[in-house]
């Protein structure tokens, strides 16, 4: 089942259910899946579906950090629980020992010895754990690996 036909299912179970908060959620990694396929010209394939999906919990992540620091609690609440919404759709997280493992190995298939090669090490990386582990991890593991 594709990403836009279980989106669809659960959209209709989530009105059924009268979950507004859900369907909003749902309705909105709708709009931006359809945005980029339409920005594409073409329908999208499960990276670009992945990279879609990422990019919205980065949003909601940062949305939560700065509602966080400006003490919007009733903000915080509702982030969190679209944050929830739309990790459903994402693929299993890796833990941070498994991201570990794969930094270290990256490390030593691509050479890096000192901060300079951190950029190099990144390019390695990212594609390996796409929408599995946050960036901002894997950026703070490599600098631990390269220091």
């Amino acid at each position: 089942m594709s990403l836009l036909e279980r989106l669809n299912e659960d959209m209709k179970q989530a009105m059924r259910n009268k979950e507004k908060e859900k369907l909003t959620v749902i309705r909105m990694i709708k709009a931006s899946l359809q945005n980029e396929a339409i920005k594409l010209g073409e329908d999208l394939n499960e990276e670009q579906e992945l990279t879609v999906l990422s990019r919205e919990v980065k949003q909601r992540k940062d949305s939560l950090h700065e509602f966080e620091k400006a003490g919007r609690e009733d903000l915080v609440e509702k982030i969190r629980t679209e944050l929830q919404y739309v990790e459903l759709y994402m693929p299993k997280q890796l833990s941070e020992d498994e991201v570990s493992k794969i930094v270290a190995e990256t490390v030593a298939e691509t050479g890096a010895s000192s901060k300079a090669d951190m950029g190099k090490v990144m390019a390695a990386i990212m594609p390996k754990v796409k929408g599995k582990a946050d960036g901002s991890l894997i950026n703070k593991l490599v600098q631990q690996q390269l220091s």
